[in-house]
């Protein structure tokens, strides 16, 4: 029995819902996908979610997520973004935020590709939706890669509201048509 078949029960009330009304389940539902839905399935459900139009614009809810993560956690998705956006914009908006982050910005502009779990957690959320603002427009995909982080990360995904999980989970569920 595959993943879809074992789950069918817990998201066929996702399968055509409205996500503005998510069941009251969402987050046990949620919890209970996250258990067995393979990564790549809850990444394609996440991006579903950082994508749509019923929740927030995906710098905020990325701000949202990175400022509940741990140093680590926020130090790989500053990293990812900095892959797409480059030291020299990471730099300049850190150099805005103000605060300790000066010498910082000044080491990624002189060319640290990596940021650390120490010097990512002196990083405002603010700046990080700065960031991920510029991200999405430079690549599109950013939110595939911060999709596919924070699929190992369901606890954090959940502090994102019932909506965000209700259409994460609609489109697990829309990964196999005519399954329900």
């Amino acid at each position: 029995m595959n993943w879809l078949e074992q789950l069918s029960g817990v998201l066929q009330p996702y399968s055509g819902a409205s996500p503005n009304q998510p069941p009251p389940t969402a987050e046990d539902d949620f919890d209970q996908v996250s258990n067995i839905a393979p990564r790549d399935a809850m990444a394609g459900g996440l991006a579903d979610a950082f994508r749509s139009d019923a929740t927030p614009p995906f710098p905020n809810m990325l701000g949202d997520l990175f400022g509940r993560s741990n140093g680590p956690q926020r130090a790989n998705i500053l990293n990812s973004l900095l892959a797409t956006v480059g030291p020299a914009l990471l730099s300049s908006v850190l150099s805005r935020h103000g605060g300790g982050l000066g010498s910082l910005a000044g080491m990624l502009g002189g060319g640290r590709a990596q940021v650390t779990p120490e010097q990512a957690q002196q990083i405002p959320p603010q700046a990080v939706e700065e960031i991920a603002r510029e991200a999405e427009k430079t690549d599109p995909t950013v939110i595939d890669r911060v999709s596919d982080f924070y699929a190992e990360h369901p606890t954090l995904v959940k502090s994102l509201g019932a909506v965000a999980l209700a259409i994460a989970m609609r489109g697990m569920a829309g990964q196999k048509r005519g399954m329900f």
